[in-house]
């Protein structure tokens, strides 16, 4: 890249980028505020929604009967047919954000045929579009409006199929906050319930003393038919918020390295350019002197 037009291009180029990048950075910042916002005013509501659901199961007598319960034991691991609600994003530009939900999505896909997919976002709609995997939920532009009734719908059509007996098992794969910048990806069994929670004659409850005995009226296995779909729709929306901060934080740092990427390509550039320029200086004092002595 000797010519100095070319090089002068270039730097221009960068920083048009860089303004862009840097844009984008200040947005990704307040959508975060915004995000960690709606996370701590949510993380109550997710934590004593499991409690209750976990109280009610501690309380559930053995050998109840009820589709929400059923462990299908009887079917081997490996053939049972599950669902999979997974959060992804509906913009790109974040980094490895919707990478590493959707890869993790793929790893656990023996045959895309018997599995259930509940996509939430853009970038996963495309990513399974693509590939030609089946979508039994499609959810699209939703991954950044967050809210309760956007969970119900999703709880609604995935509880569905399991009340239907089409499947399984169910889970939900999301990226949660971790520490102040950090995010993990997890996997979340939502169904059924009778594994994922202790049970109060087997746990003999906290210090070895029973809790008070709940009155479950008409029956135990009534009272899981109208709690479970609320329950399961709360963990789903308590999954999407920290889809949604996880995804803000991730385009942020994404950005800022973007930034610091552009202002290091832009030095170099611009180093890169001085020494163009010198050296041609240079020739053209040579040529001059070379002339003169010619002349003389």
């Amino acid at each position: 890249m000797s010519n100095l037009k070319e090089i002068k291009e270039r730097i221009g180029s960068v920083q048009e980028t860089k303004k862009i990048t840097n844009a984008m950075y200040m947005i990704s910042s307040n959508k975060l505020r915004q995000a960690k916002k709606m996370l701590a005013e949510t993380q109550p509501y997710f934590y004593a929604t499991r409690q209750t659901l976990s109280c009610i199961m501690r309380h559930i007598p053995i050998g109840t009967e009820n589709v929400y319960l059923n462990t299908y034991s009887e079917i081997a691991p490996e053939d049972r047919r599950k669902g999979y609600v997974v959060v992804s994003d509906d913009k790109g530009l974040a980094g490895a954000y919707n990478h590493n939900v959707l890869a993790l999505a793929e790893s656990m896909i023996p045959d895309p045929g018997t599995e259930y997919f509940y996509v939430v976002g853009e970038v996963g709609r495309q990513y399974f579009r693509n590939r030609g995997i089946p979508i039994d939920g499609d959810f699209q532009y939703a991954a950044q409006k967050p809210t309760i009734p956007l969970a119900r719908s999703i709880a609604s059509r995935m509880l569905e199929h399991f009340e239907q007996r089409e499947l399984e098992e169910v889970y939900i794969i999301y990226t949660a906050m971790k520490g102040a910048l950090a995010t993990e990806v997890r996997v979340d069994r939502l169904l059924p319930l009778a594994e994922s929670v202790e049970r109060e004659e087997e746990a003999g409850g906290k210090d070895g003393v029973l809790n008070d005995t709940l009155f479950m009226d008409p029956s135990p296995s009534a009272v899981l038919d109208n709690i479970v779909p609320p329950c399961v729709s709360g963990l789903i929306y308590g999954a999407l918020v920290e889809s949604f901060c996880s995804a803000q934080n991730s385009r942020m740092l994404a950005m800022d390295a973007a930034n610091k990427n552009a202002t290091e390509i832009v030095r170099e550039l611009q180093r890169t350019y001085n020494r163009t320029r010198q050296a041609e200086i240079t020739q053209q004092i040579t040529e001059v002197v070379g002339g003169s002595r010619k002349r003389g």
